[in-house]
């Protein structure tokens, strides 16, 4: 069991998940409509992650833990402590368009959405490399997908083929998560905006070291 603390507020600045929603921060890419609000994906990204059954079982277990770390209890669903102006439907039930219009109806206050806390300008951009339209739903399988390509950004495969060490991808995983620690204990984004590791970095290794055991 992981013992975390109140949600990690948004962080502003290097983040993926950095930044608050004022005006100015980012330049917000709508996904593209398509025709009967279907889904495409370039094979890249598709295949972001390999699914062998060995890095699938890793693959949901480290999913878990950040949305532990990030998204707490309301999962999914979760929407930032600091959104005065809360979604009007439970993010699952929300089209990406009706996200993004959330995002736009409600500055200057964060929008970190869903169980990997996606920030504004993080979610547009997966968004538009998945080529995905308006009209589909935000859902958990969505989130999953749109986690696992932040997953191998960090370096998953090339952990798992042995060109980076475990150390170094949870440090590049806290760089993503200010809801992690990197290996000095603290949040890379501590103090900013109010952050800080909603783990140990004791727990933190000690999963990732059960994770990475087989």
């Amino acid at each position: 069991m992981i013992a975390v603390r109140a949600s990690p507020a948004e962080v502003s600045g290097a983040s993926l998940f950095a930044g608050r929603g004022a005006g100015g921060m980012f330049a917000l890419v709508r996904p593209r409509a398509e025709g009967g609000g279907g889904v495409s994906a370039r094979p890249a990204a598709r295949n972001a992650v390999a699914q062998t059954s060995l890095s699938q079982q890793r693959v949901m277990r480290i999913r878990a833990l950040i949305g532990w770390a990030e998204a707490g209890p309301d999962g999914y669903d979760a929407v930032q402590w600091g959104a005065r102006v809360k979604p009007p439907k439970r993010p699952t039930e929300m089209t990406l368009g009706e996200v993004f219009a959330w995002i736009e109806a409600t500055p200057g206050q964060p929008h970190a959405i869903g169980y990997y806390q996606f920030i504004p300008a993080t979610l547009a951009r997966l968004v538009t490399r998945l080529d995905l339209g308006p009209d589909v739903r935000f859902t958990p399988a969505l989130q999953d997908r749109l986690g696992d390509i932040l997953l191998a950004e960090a370096g998953l495969p090339a952990l798992e083929a042995g060109r980076i060490d475990r150390v170094t991808f949870m440090n590049n995983l806290a760089k993503i998560w200010a809801g992690l620690p990197n290996s000095s204990g603290k949040s890379h984004y501590q103090g900013i905006a109010g952050n800080a590791a909603s783990i140990s970095w004791e727990a933190f290794d000690r999963e990732m070291a059960r994770i990475f055991s087989g």
